[in-house]
């Protein structure tokens, strides 16, 4: 189990878990209408379409350490190939059952052996993977991105954001969050977060000297 962070220790973990719990409420309420064929629309996570980024979020809550290590020996240790299994269990017959699954998690507290702020990230990013391909338009809580920008920028778990932007300066242009040092990249705190978990095509939401450094670390299309 990952130790706590310094963020941690300043923000009690029952205050993250109620960010955790409004996101995934509010991604929930926002699906409620989704139907047919625009379940199927491609994500920003690449390669996975809606649906099955909202199963992959429903497989994260109901995964405690116990289960998720079991996952892990049972794929001999294919991090990638225990990811695709436990999204497919959770998928269920159509896009409206996968919604009701992930309802079921909304206020769960289980998760994988991983910091709570990294459950956090895991809720806005994949948020923004599903909102964005279909325009569904969400106001996120600056302070709420605020914690994710601070976790991703020290962190490599579970993206190598840490990595992606050492070197470089970070400033927000909506908010408090700033960090590093090195070539600037600024944009809102939202940009700023998709752009350490990988998401390209928030890149060009980005400004600074900093951006085509960033650009040369992105990821590697599977």
């Amino acid at each position: 189990m990952t130790s706590p962070t310094p963020l941690d220790n300043r923000r009690p973990t029952t205050g993250v878990w109620s960010l955790v719990h409004a996101e995934r409420a509010a991604l929930a309420a926002d699906l409620g209408h989704l139907a047919g064929a625009r379940w199927a629309t491609p994500s920003l996570c690449d390669g996975l379409t809606v649906r099955q980024v909202l199963a992959h979020m429903t497989a994260g809550a109901s995964l405690n350490p116990v289960r998720w290590m079991a996952g892990v020996i049972r794929c001999r240790f294919d991090f990638d190939r225990q990811v695709a299994v436990r999204l497919a269990e959770q998928m269920g017959a159509d896009g409206a059952e996968t919604l009701a699954r992930f309802r079921r998690v909304v206020t769960s507290t289980t998760k994988p052996p991983v910091p709570v702020l990294a459950m956090l990230g895991e809720t806005v990013v994949h948020g923004a993977d599903i909102r964005r391909p279909l325009g569904i338009a969400h106001d996120r809580p600056v302070p709420t991105l605020t914690a994710v920008a601070d976790y991703y920028q020290r962190s490599d778990l579970p993206v190598l954001s840490r990595k992606r932007v050492d070197g470089l300066r970070l400033a927000a242009t909506d908010g408090p969050f700033a960090a590093g040092a090195g070539p600037l990249v600024s944009g809102t705190t939202l940009a700023l977060v998709m752009a350490m978990a990988g998401r390209v095509s928030y890149y060009d939401e980005l400004d600074g000297d900093g951006v085509p450094v960033l650009r040369e670390r992105r990821p590697t299309p599977r």
